[in-house]
């Protein structure tokens, strides 16, 4: 398992571990996009570590490809001044630089083959971040769509409740008005009509009510006495009962 699987596998199970015990899933999937980016950065370091040295080592090659160059002519000039214990001592050197040269050749070409792969991984992985950037966007967007239509019917649902309550208490105060308009109606029927005395008058409205009976009366009686007078009727007729004078 390479190093970007197994970092992988280390963020989904720590991903699964945050989703069983997280309150809002937009968090946990802030926490899995920034885990990926700093996966990201990690592949990205790695390229940079591979390609500087891939690049010592191109530096350390050239530098013996030089001496090669170098010790070729100087175990020339040693053969033909006739010194060729030199002559073997600088070709040893120059042989001993080329298998330096091969082996710095074979790990350049490691590291390229490296260099590649981590390019890939890189391409790759940016990818699927993208991918998880614009997904997670869009689930965020519908959790919270999803949460605020939930307090919306939560709201919904606590408005008419309450809605059904004031209408109760509406029906309530309507019924006790009806009541009490018929009370006081009653009341003022009771003392239009004399039946119920009106605490509230004082002793000028008594007397005034008692004048006014003796108004009604008087003019009950001259109306009386006309009609005695219109009919030729004594002024003061016989009571029921009375015997006629012998």
């Amino acid at each position: 398992m390479g190093l970007i699987s197994r970092m992988t596998t280390l963020i989904k199970v720590k991903l699964s571990r945050l989703l069983d015990r997280a309150e809002d899933p937009r968090e946990t999937l802030d926490y899995a996009y920034e885990r990926q980016l700093q996966l990201l950065q990690e592949v990205r370091r790695g390229i940079v570590d591979v390609t500087t040295s891939k690049r010592r080592l191109e530096l350390q090659r050239a530098k013996l490809q030089e001496s090669l160059e170098k010790l070729t002519q100087q175990a020339r000039q040693a053969v033909a001044v006739g010194r060729e214990d030199l002559a073997r001592l600088a070709l040893e050197r120059k042989a001993v630089a080329q298998q330096q040269i091969t082996t710095l050749d074979q790990q350049i070409a490691s590291l390229e083959q490296e260099q590649a792969k981590l390019e890939q991984a890189e391409t790759r992985l940016r990818a699927k971040v993208e991918t998880f950037r614009t997904r997670k966007e869009v689930i965020k967007a519908q959790y919270s769509a999803a949460e605020a239509q939930v307090r919306i019917n939560e709201a919904v649902t606590g408005i008419s409740e309450e809605m059904a309550d004031v209408g109760l208490a509406l029906e309530r105060a309507e019924q006790k008005t009806e009541q009490l308009q018929a009370r006081a109606g009653a009341i003022d029927e009771l003392l239009a009509s004399g039946a119920l005395e009106d605490l509230t008058a004082g002793p000028q409205d008594t007397i005034e009510r008692e004048l006014a009976r003796v108004t009604v009366s008087e003019s009950v009686e001259a109306e009386l006495a006309a009609l005695r007078r219109e009919l030729g009727q004594p002024e003061q007729p016989k009571q029921l009962g009375e015997g006629s004078s012998t």
